[in-house]
């Protein structure tokens, strides 16, 4: 064990390199969210929902700037597979996309005439589709979006259409559905719920999903309870375990939900995502500071 590293399973330090602390390369945020990777352009995009933009770390200079201002508060962003940024826009309660030429244009913002609630993480998979969740943090105050009464009723998951663009509710019996990843084949789907952050009886786990090939969702089984704080955002490594934020860190889970080992920052963090040419870099939005981990696996940028 070291001050950043707590192996509870003897695979994790194959997973981690504890003689590498994690690296702080950004500290001027007020609240950290939604990094995503862009291989080709060696950059990685993140949030600061409160300052209401989304900063760019460039992997080769290591400097950060302004990517855009005054965007609708974004919180989770994920590339589509041809490498369109989508964005998860508390104050415009939508999911946007970049187009290549710069064009923003929504990928949902209603579910059955009803304005969403805010959405707050995305994922795109190999059809297309566009998956996301939508718990109500960003109407809740205007610090964080836009205070505002919900119009659906419910916090979803959601799936968008990639041939219709029909907005469909595929997960309905959550509080506040938060971070989402799909497994490699994408018949597994993990969704964190982190009800607990607003409600004292409220959940703070992750539930695996069974996807079919028609996009209909079974199981829905609880594998895994936050020991500290609540979870919020996850990835896969290539090996389909879990690394989840935390009330004080990064965790690593099993496909099946056991704790393989902790990375400990100190402090709340709330999304991460991998990267680097090899993914083999995490980077780790928490509290006001980005993170770099260095780690031994690779993961999954989507």
């Amino acid at each position: 064990m070291s001050e950043h590293y707590e192996i509870v399973d003897r695979r994790f330090a194959d997973m981690v390199v504890p003689i590498f602390p994690p690296e702080e390369l950004y500290s001027g945020g007020l609240f950290l969210e939604g990094p995503a990777y862009y291989a080709a352009g060696r950059y990685l995009l993140f949030t600061d929902i409160p300052n209401d933009r989304i900063l760019r770390w460039d992997e080769a200079t290591r400097s950060v700037g302004v990517f855009r201002q005054d965007c609708g508060h974004p919180n989770g962003q994920t590339f589509d597979p041809l490498g369109r940024l989508l964005s998860c826009e508390h104050r415009h309660r939508r999911v946007s996309r970049t187009e290549h030429d710069g064009s923003i244009v929504t990928i949902a913002d209603r579910w059955n005439g009803r304005r969403l609630n805010s959405p707050n993480d995305v994922v795109v998979t190999s059809d297309g589709a566009v998956w996301f969740t939508d718990p109500t943090y960003g109407i809740l105050h205007d610090l964080d979006g836009g205070k505002a009464d919900p119009e659906i009723g419910g916090c979803h998951v959601y799936r968008v259409d990639p041939r219709t663009g029909e907005v469909q509710a595929k997960i309905t019996d959550m509080v506040m559905p938060n971070g989402l990843a799909f497994s490699a084949d994408e018949r597994r789907l993990y969704v964190v719920d982190s009800g607990k952050s607003h409600f004292d009886d409220g959940p703070a786990h992750v539930r695996a999903f069974r996807i079919d090939e028609s996009a209909n969702v079974g199981g829905g089984d609880v594998i895994a309870d936050c020991p500290v704080g609540i979870f919020d955002g996850l990835r896969l490594d290539l090996d389909d375990n879990l690394w989840i934020s935390t009330g004080d860190g990064v965790y690593c889970y099993s496909p099946e939900g056991a704790l393989v080992g902790k990375i400990r920052l100190g402090k709340i963090a709330a999304n991460l995502t991998f990267g680097g040419a090899r993914r083999n870099l995490m980077y780790v939005c928490a509290m006001n500071s980005l993170y770099l981990v260095r780690l031994k696996v690779n993961g999954r940028l989507r």
